[in-house]
């Protein structure tokens, strides 16, 4: 069941921003969506189910239309669809293996309060489009993307939608009124995933992101969720893991061999 919840977040999730930018292209069980941003991680396609020979042709199909924008992406395998079928397959059409990225996920019933430890630490949910532009400021300078990205950032997050029927919900953390670090939380039922997490680099290493942590999933408890999901990175899971979360699965992500990627990407 928790291996369900964290595939199904992640995937409604993908959905979603694909949906926003008119991005989502679907056949059967695989889909793949486009941010617009020359970032593989923010570019993602996958199937719900391990993959067969007759989809080698919308394999092809997403490829190329990744090429055409000239945009990098991950394909993500997720323990669902992880037979050695889909790897062959993927391996075939000339993908190979990136990462083996942990999934966590944590039940909100069991995980306590916690007090903030950061002095002059605060959190703010984003409310207004002037609150947004500085969410969007520190992410982009906290992600490290490279200067030619802003202007496709810009684009990707101007389509958020703030709007409390949306299941978005954004979060500035400050420092002695400072804003430092952001997390993104995305509400899908009775899970909540949790992206955008990241910090500045003069204010790292001292808590931050534990402390935004947990006020997101204090917010996701509130809104009636009762687990949060999140991908993490080596350096993050210790901090996830003090935070409440599991390590439940790894999941493989695959990126295009350099003579597969066509020019610019």
């Amino acid at each position: 069941m928790t291996g369900t919840i964290i595939e199904d977040t992640f995937f409604a999730n993908y959905r979603y921003w694909g949906s926003l930018l008119s991005s989502p292209n679907n056949r059967g069980s695989i889909w793949a969506t486009q941010t617009g941003i020359e970032s593989a991680d923010l570019n993602a396609a996958w199937s719900e189910k391990p993959l067969t020979l007759f989809d080698k042709g919308t394999i092809k199909d997403i490829k190329r239309d990744y090429r055409q924008a000239g945009l990098p992406f991950w394909w993500w395998v997720f323990p669902g669809s992880q037979t050695k079928a889909t790897i062959g397959i993927l391996e075939s059409e000339g993908f190979s293996l990136v990462e083996n990225i942990p999934s966590l996920l944590a039940d909100l019933i069991t995980v306590p309060d916690a007090e903030p430890r950061v002095e002059g630490f605060s959190v703010s949910r984003v409310k207004d489009r002037e609150e947004l532009n500085i969410w969007e400021e520190v992410s982009f300078a906290g992600f490290d993307f490279r200067q030619s990205a802003k202007e496709q950032y810009h684009r990707f997050v101007s389509a958020f939608n703030l709007r409390d029927d949306a299941p978005q919900r954004f979060f500035l953390a400050s420092v002695n009124g400072k804003p430092v670090a952001t997390s993104l939380l995305f509400l899908n039922g009775k899970a909540a995933g949790i992206y955008f997490v990241t910090t500045l680099a003069d204010f790292r290493k001292k808590g931050i992101g534990l402390e935004l942590t947990h006020a997101a999933m204090h917010y996701a408890g509130v809104a009636g969720a009762r687990y949060a999901t999140l991908q993490s990175s080596p350096d993050g899971l210790h901090v996830y893991e003090q935070a409440g979360f599991k390590k439940y699965c790894q999941t493989a992500v695959f990126s295009l061999l350099p003579n597969e990627r066509g020019p610019g990407i």
